[in-house]
């Protein structure tokens, strides 16, 4: 019955077909929490959520436009598609690698405690204290900095 309530009052009046359901498997509900429960349905209709009436054919449209555009703009285009083809490599060798890891029987085991192990020196060696934090933080600007070649 709470269920029912709860129900009807999220889905704004639909009800839900019933379930069946076993007495012996189901605890019984005093009639106290029923009427609590029943007494937050309307307070848990205002949550509804409807959908916006936009059409999104119009900025499919659009973005393929964009991305043509960018594309039109690139100078080196043999170079970008082999980083790309490269990447999906990389990604599906990667996939290969773990799944013949995760094969054999105990080694996930061991790779699980192996990064358990690194977490928790991590946590100890750069997040537990300020001076350290300090020190990971300066640590992350340098290597920003060598990326984006501003050192």
């Amino acid at each position: 019955m709470a269920a029912t309530a709860y129900s009807v009052a999220l889905l704004g009046g639909a009800r839900l077909p019933a379930a069946p359901r076993s007495a012996a498997l189901l605890p019984r509900r005093s009639a106290c929490q029923l009427r609590l429960q029943v007494a937050d349905a309307p307070r848990l209709s205002l949550l509804r959520v409807k959908a916006a009436s936009e059409d999104t054919s119009a900025s499919g449209d659009e973005l393929i436009e964009e991305l043509k555009a960018k594309w039109d703009a690139v100078e080196d285009k043999p170079t970008v598609l082999l980083y790309g083809g490269g990447a999906i490599v990389a990604l599906w060798l990667t996939s290969v690698v773990v799944g013949a890891i995760n094969a054999v029987p105990l080694l996930p085991k061991i790779m699980e405690l192996v990064g358990l192990g690194y977490t928790g020196w991590f946590v100890y060696r750069y997040l537990l204290f300020k001076e350290s934090r300090k020190e990971l933080a300066s640590d992350i600007e340098t290597l920003k900095k060598k990326i984006t070649g501003t050192e």
